[in-house]
């Protein structure tokens, strides 16, 4: 017997304070880690013996996906977290941050300094499993939901279930952070199988608990059929040929949904939803045939200003609309200002943030909210997000991922231009004995067994971090002997100078 810990939060000192709280009403230890899906999963080394004696259960993806977000979509990923949970928005005041949705914060601040403290899982699953954890039946049934790697836990014994699909707020198909696409046809599936069990007591990875066999499946039945209208009447808009202007129109939620914050947008907006599920189903061309040759976006949007009046007729037009509520108007009318040169005045700049920050006072939608003020105040200088546009992995990251799963993924950070002409191949050896290949080759970088190439790059495991990390580079590694080359020092140089890298500078 003993306590079973459901994810571990965002690092080891969210997971040390959950610990804590709970060791106020028990002394009992923690016998098992179960993962149910790949967020939430930072604060593991805080148990203790976790992967040791204490056994940790999640999806077979986890892992993957944990990397391919941290190594290939990292400064994407983290610029979608400070946007859609206002990360960097003040705490009080007019653009102070309410909530993010699903919670009062992302992090709390108190949890500072965030360590990082993940732990692959011992036990893992990709098909319904049953098992004994701490003297209790337990069920997991693959539901993929925000993420292909969620899990259902079903305790028969106790009549609770634990969950990834039922939100306190629409299910969000669409996060504008961006994400892979959500099926709402398997989200469907993992909601049925939620109401056959019955379930007593429902606790969710997102929001409160519920109890009672009946409330519970009104609740679910309500969240579930929310996603079935969402999917229905988009793909019946698509079969009538409406564009996505015209679909976003189109799919409204019915006032039955409003009686639940299962089903209320207050995280997303079912307009978005909309969109995504087209893309999901058709991809971006949605029968506009302005978008078959559409102009660049910069010469659209001079032109667009010219034949309106120009940019101060454009600038009192947003004024205007600002004032009559006609928001969706503004909006379009001051990206047009900005769009429309590479050096915007900041006059124009800061009537697009007037825009967004109007839309972000009207909005019932926390993202939007956060999404929206973070914008503007960048857009007004209060906020530097330069650095999430440059691809930088954390010292953390690396140190936890192999350094044979880093290289294969610098593909996404090749400069085609730069790589014009060159047939170069790389093996990269690594202290650990980790041996991988890179062959630089039609403007794209292929990852390899590393056996054919001539020349071996040999790196020390200690300076890696740092080296991927942009602390130190290439040349200074090469200088103090943490890094040596085998073969063409010239090849390599070739190579790395691809390579859109801080550290291979």
């Amino acid at each position: 017997a003993g306590l079973i810990a459901i994810d571990t939060g965002e690092s080891v000192e969210e997971m040390r304070w959950a610990l804590a709280t709970v060791r106020a009403q028990t002394s009992a230890p923690v016998v098992a880690v179960i993962y149910t899906h790949f967020h939430y999963v930072a604060g593991t080394s805080a148990v203790d013996g976790a992967g040791e004696t204490v056994p940790i259960w999640g999806h077979e993806r986890i892992v993957a996906n944990r990397q391919r977000v941290g190594v290939q979509m990292g400064p994407a990923a983290a610029r979608g977290l400070i946007h859609q949970f206002g990360i960097m928005l003040p705490t009080d005041g007019p653009d102070g941050l309410v909530n993010v949705g699903l919670g009062v914060d992302f992090r709390r601040a108190e949890h500072a300094p965030f360590t990082p403290g993940f732990v692959e899982p011992t036990d893992t699953i990709s098909e319904p499993t049953s098992t004994m954890l701490a003297g209790l039946r337990v069920e997991f049934t693959p539901a993929p939901s925000d993420a292909d790697d969620s899990i259902t836990i079903w305790f028969p014994d106790l009549g609770v279930c634990i969950n990834n699909l039922a939100w306190p707020a629409l299910f969000n198909v669409f996060p504008i952070r961006g994400e892979e696409y959500r099926d709402p046809r398997v989200l469907l599936s993992g909601f049925d199988h939620m109401l056959a069990l019955e379930a007593e007591h429902l606790v969710g990875a997102h929001g409160p608990p519920l109890s009672g066999r009946g409330l519970i499946a009104r609740e679910l039945t309500l969240a579930r059929d929310a996603i079935q209208y969402l999917w229905d009447q988009t793909v019946r808009g698509i079969n009538k040929g409406y564009t996505l202007g015209e679909l976003t129109d189109f799919v409204q939620l019915p006032e039955v949904y409003e009686s639940t914050y299962f089903t209320q947008q207050l995280y997303g907006l079912v307009e978005h939803h909309v969109k995504q599920i087209h893309a999901g189903l058709r991809g971006w061309f949605d029968g506009d045939d302005a978008l078959l040759f559409p102009m660049a976006p910069a010469d659209r949007a001079e032109r667009l200003v010219e034949r309106l009046g120009g940019p101060e007729r454009v600038r009192i037009e947003v004024a205007e609309a600002i004032d009559a509520d006609d928001l969706r108007w503004a909006l379009e009318l001051s990206s047009w200002l900005v769009r429309r040169s590479d050096s915007p005045t900041g006059e124009d700049q800061a009537l697009l943030a007037r825009s967004l920050r109007t839309v972000a006072q009207r909005t019932t939608s926390a993202n939007l909210r956060n999404y929206c003020l973070t914008r503007a105040l960048e857009l007004e200088g209060t906020l530097d997000l330069s650095r999430f546009r440059v691809h930088r992995l954390a010292r953390e990251l690396v140190a936890v991922t192999p350094p044979t799963a880093v290289v294969a993924a610098l593909g996404v950070v090749l400069d085609p231009d730069a790589a014009t002409g060159l047939d170069e191949e790389i093996r990269w050896r690594f202290s650990d004995g980790s041996v991988t290949g890179l062959h630089v080759r039609n403007g794209v970088a292929v990852p390899t067994s590393g056996e054919t190439a001539q020349t071996e790059l040999r790196i020390d495991l200690e300076v890696w971090p740092g080296l991927v990390g942009g602390k130190v580079t290439l040349d200074e590694s090469l200088a103090d002997g943490s890094v040596t080359i085998d073969g063409s020092v010239a090849s390599v140089r070739q190579v790395v100078a691809c390579l859109d890298f801080p550290g291979f500078a």
